[in-house]
Parts: structure tokens; sequence; C-alpha cells
């Protein structure tokens, strides 16, 4: 079953996939680290080719999620920026509360690709509370770190 996410922009609903979801978000965490958004940066980032990348930019400005110009790049359209913050907003909560539950960072972060777009935004929101909790009382983190298997020689 194929993934949609439903957003409600100018009063009418928007449907992404998951697969656009991604390219918005790759695009917004280039642009952060960069200043601004190639095709082999974004390509680079999502680990496949520049043709793809390229078909995808002008399927992503043709839905008015980006201005793509060739040789130059892209910039997310006001749409896009709000999809990407959201989806980048999800994929951080999501990727913080498994790193403070002791998931190793680098599968946190791929759990985090994977759930960020099946979770309901009210989940995601109730996660952030519990991360938020979770960080300012390093005692919780440490009891957890402590009860993880192959942490015990590690805690003493």
């Amino acid at each position: 079953m194929k993934h949609m996410c439903r957003m409600r922009h100018r009063g009418c609903a928007v449907n992404l996939s998951r697969r656009v979801e991604d390219y918005l978000e790759a695009i917004l965490n280039v642009t952060l680290e960069k200043g601004y958004a190639r095709t082999k940066d974004v390509a680079c980032e999502l680990d496949i080719s520049p043709s793809t990348v390229v078909e995808m930019f002008q399927k992503l400005d043709g839905m008015g999620l980006v201005e793509y110009r060739r040789y130059e790049g892209v910039v997310l359209s006001p749409t896009g920026r709000e999809v990407a913050e959201a989806v980048k907003f999800r994929h951080d909560t999501l990727k913080e509360f498994l790193m403070a539950i002791n998931v190793p960072e680098k599968i946190a972060n791929s759990d985090a690709c994977y759930m960020e777009h099946e979770l309901h935004p009210e989940t995601i929101r109730q996660i952030r509370l519990l991360v938020e909790v979770l960080q300012s009382d390093s005692g919780i983190c440490e009891r957890i770190r402590r009860k993880t298997p192959g942490q015990e020689k590690q805690s003493a």
C-alpha cells in the first residue's frame, strides 16, 4: 500500500508520496547545510543518480513545491518548505526519541526515516513531549542505558 500524506494548504488537500516527502526533506537538509541545493548535492544526500534527481526536481516544480533552475539547482516554494519542515520535525523527533532510549544513532536515523511517514501527527506531538521529559531528566536516560543489554559492563 502506497503511503500518501494529506496536507491542507490553501483550502485543498495535497497528496504526497513518501518519495516526494524524502526529496523535500533532503532539499531542506542540503539547503540548511550549504545555503543552496544543487542536483549533485541532493543526489549525494539520497544516494541516487543525478539524472533521477533532475526528473524528480521537474516533477516537484510542476507540483509547485520547488522552483527548479537547470544548472543552478532547486529552491523550496513556501508550500514545499512547509512540507519539508514538517517531515524534518517528525524525523528529528523520532531520531531523538530512539537515541534517548539507547538505540544506536545509525539505527535510530534509519528507523526514523521509515517511521516519519507512518505515524499520526498527534503521535509525533506526544513523542516530542516525551523526548523533552527524557532530555530534562538525565537520570531516566542513564537508567535506560544501564538496562540495555550489553551496557552492564560499560556502566560499571
